[in-house]
């Protein structure tokens, strides 16, 4: 993350907390909180590397779907997450635990911002929703597109162009409190291959880069991966009706190929520290399974 950008986002974090919300804690919720540090630690390189896992290869996916299988147990939480590589076809590889479609929060202000730029432009609204995930700036962006069915069409129809064939974006307000488009019910898979088409959407690349700044309310998840480099990330965390916390996140990491991973993932039952920390885990699991990912790239 830039230096900069971080210094200058820790006072705008603490905006965060609104009467309105898509996907911050209200003013009676906790204010974010500083990013959980775990220790993380990647896979040695051996002369013999296990195969991405695929359809074609079970052994693989037996693996891996074992070991999340401790890693959320050890949570406590209920835990889920989709995986996808990147590419204009991309679908899920992997999904795994919880697939229960749930709340987008502030992870919908990507296809937002997306939307807002294809027919505005970039502007300071974007950057503070994506970078801050300051929700008056995501309402800026909700009314330049029209508001109510206009916005909602508008969303949706990224959505759309990123290989999300089911999910609608609402027009009109689901639960008092909180903000239209943040109550839009996005399934993880559906998250992860918006997620990996992301890179190749037109009108996508200053989104991605404000995702790739994120200040210190989104360090976490997939940003405390280091081999691969998280390169993009975008939180989404609010109170559930009966289950406690739900914290999520979309994001992609690059290998050194220059080949992507997109995930999308959730933790839902606790609070909004304990739903941090379970996502921090997921990561180091990812990170440790690194060589076993799928991986691709944009077609030309």
């Amino acid at each position: 993350m830039a230096t900069t950008q971080r210094i200058r986002s820790v006072a705008v974090a603490l905006g965060c907390v609104v009467a309105v919300t898509a996907g911050c804690a209200t003013s009676a919720d906790p204010a974010p909180i500083s990013p959980v540090t775990v220790t993380v630690t990647s896979t040695p390189p051996t002369s013999v590397r296990p195969a991405p896992v695929s359809p074609s290869n079970p052994a693989s996916y037996d693996a891996l779907a074992a070991g999340f299988r401790k890693v959320a147990s050890s949570t406590g939480l209920t835990v889920g997450i989709a995986i996808a590589p990147v590419g204009g076809d991309a679908v899920p590889a992997l999904t795994l635990g919880d697939t229960t479609p749930r709340v987008a929060w502030s992870t919908i202000k990507v296809p937002l911002a997306v939307a807002a730029e294809r027919q505005n432009g970039p502007s300071p609204a974007a950057a503070a929703a994506i970078i801050n995930s300051d929700n008056g700036s995501a309402e800026e962006l909700w009314a330049s597109l029209g508001g109510g069915q206009a916005a909602a069409d508008a969303v949706t129809g990224v959505l759309r162009d990123g290989g999300d064939a089911g999910t609608v974006v609402p027009a009109t307000q689901r639960r008092p409190g909180y903000t239209i488009f943040g109550q839009t019910i996005w399934a993880l898979p559906d998250a992860a291959t918006f997620t990996a088409h992301l890179p190749c959407l037109e009108g996508a690349q200053s989104v991605l880069a404000l995702m790739g700044e994120v200040a210190g309310n989104q360090q976490w998840g997939v940003e405390v991966m280091r081999a691969p480099r998280a390169t993009a990330v975008k939180g989404g965390w609010g109170p559930g009706m009966t289950e406690g916390y739900l914290v999520r996140q979309i994001g992609l990491f690059t290998f050194r190929d220059g080949r992507r991973t997109a995930v999308a993932m959730s933790a839902v039952g606790g609070t909004m520290t304990s739903g941090i920390a379970a996502l921090n885990a997921v990561s180091t699991w990812l990170n440790t399974n690194m060589t076993r990912l799928p991986r691709g790239r944009c077609n030309a």
